[in-house]
């Protein structure tokens, strides 16, 4: 069921809701809104109406609606998401409370809850609030917790409402989650790596990162633990997601590393420098005296590291070219023991280094090969684990 119930209630904060119904659009899920009556004072329930193309509820009855809707629509959603919820909903919620559509419908659904507090800070830490917000908790409803800041009452504090991303984030995890990706821990590279001749030049390649945070953000979305190792990038990581962020190879390493014996999947999307300068100085060199010639060394190949000592471990790497593809990338694939390679064309600027958008091969030890058109990069990102899950699954059976 790809239909999302939002509640929304009086908050400031209300016309974020604007935003989260259409982040759930674009992954491709509907919205009902349910109102509540006080909410109607803030925004008129026509203008959710119009972005969602079905009639927002506010009253528990209403000619209108269909017979006994708050138990009928229980059938067609897969999450009850609050979004902004105040202190007056979640009290009602944990008391059992049900004098209105949006209260008597949380007591019907079975499927997940989600709620997103927004309130004036001295609320949010009110002993009975957190009371009521720990009886939920214990219930099974999970929560997104408020971010500390600007408050509408002029305050700064806890209790502004988490953002839209990372409330949609949070919902998606609860509905797509797969049981063969829970408890499982999936480690990711992502971006560039700098290598310094001096404080203020280095070398490195114009990865953005956008593959790999999206890689982060899947993995998160279907119900593992996502540790997210990361190059210099101008990019909000995931919600949720554990970030070490680092410059050189050899910190990527070492981060690499530390993490790669808990690890159940390894996704290797970092484009880590190949080079890196014989000698690092600590003050920047002056023009004048720099030779002719600068001496370089390799970088460690960290991914051909992994490969030789890997056990548990689903090991997927990336291999970027600009000719001979699949030719070379399935020779790195052998050479580094991998599992799954995916291959792309960087020499092409709707596809390559900083692009949205994405054309790869996903190629197998055994030979096979497929090739995903342009898309867009979290596109792409779902159709990678979506083979991960099958190789997955392969070995849950032969063991």
């Amino acid at each position: 069921m790809k239909k999302i119930a939002l509640g929304v209630c009086s908050s400031i904060s209300l016309y974020k809701a604007c935003e989260i119904i259409r982040l759930f659009q674009e992954e491709g899920f509907s919205v009902r809104v349910i109102m509540t009556e006080k909410a109607t004072r803030f925004i008129n329930p026509y203008l959710f109406t119009s972005l969602t193309g079905e009639r927002t509820i506010v009253h528990l009855f209403d000619e209108q609606q269909r017979p006994i809707e708050h138990i009928s629509l229980v059938d067609e959603v897969s999450l009850l998401l609050v979004a902004p919820a105040t202190a007056n909903i979640i009290g009602k919620l944990a008391s059992g409370v049900a004098d209105d559509f949006l209260s008597t419908f949380y007591l019907a659904v079975k499927c997940p809850v989600l709620i997103a507090p927004a309130m004036n800070e001295a609320m949010f830490l009110h002993p009975q609030t957190q009371e009521n917000i720990r009886k939920l908790k214990n219930l099974g409803v999970e929560f997104v917790e408020p971010e500390s800041g600007y408050l509408a009452c002029g305050k700064k504090g806890p209790g502004r409402l988490a953002s839209p991303e990372k409330i949609v984030q949070k919902s998606l995890r609860l509905v797509r989650s797969k049981e063969i990706f829970k408890n499982k821990v999936i480690l990711i590279t992502a971006g560039p790596t700098r290598e310094f001749l001096d404080p203020v030049r280095y070398l490195s390649n114009p990865s953005s990162g956008k593959m790999g945070y999206e890689l982060a953000r899947e993995a998160y979305e279907l119900g593992a633990e996502v540790i997210l190792i990361s190059g210099p990038v101008d990019l909000e990581p995931p919600a949720e997601v554990y970030v070490e962020k680092v410059i050189t190879a050899e910190e990527m390493r070492q981060a690499v590393l530390k993490h790669y014996a808990r690890a159940d999947v390894v996704v290797m999307a970092a484009a880590v420098a190949d080079f890196k300068f014989s000698q690092s100085l600590p003050d920047k060199v002056k023009k004048e005296k720099i030779g002719p010639s600068l001496t370089i060394e390799k970088t460690p190949d960290i991914l051909q590291e992994l490969g030789a000592s890997k056990s548990q471990q689903l090991l997927v790497g990336f291999a970027a070219e600009t000719s001979q593809v699949t030719d070379r990338a399935f020779q790195k694939m052998k050479q580094k023991n991998l599992d799954l390679m995916v291959a792309n064309d960087v020499s092409r600027p709707e596809t390559g280094f900083g692009s949205d958008d994405n054309e790869v091969w996903l190629l197998w030890p055994d030979g096979r090969s497929k090739k995903i058109p342009r898309m867009s990069k979290r596109k792409i990102s779902q159709q990678i684990f979506s083979e991960i899950e099958v190789l997955l699954n392969e070995r849950q059976r032969n063991s």
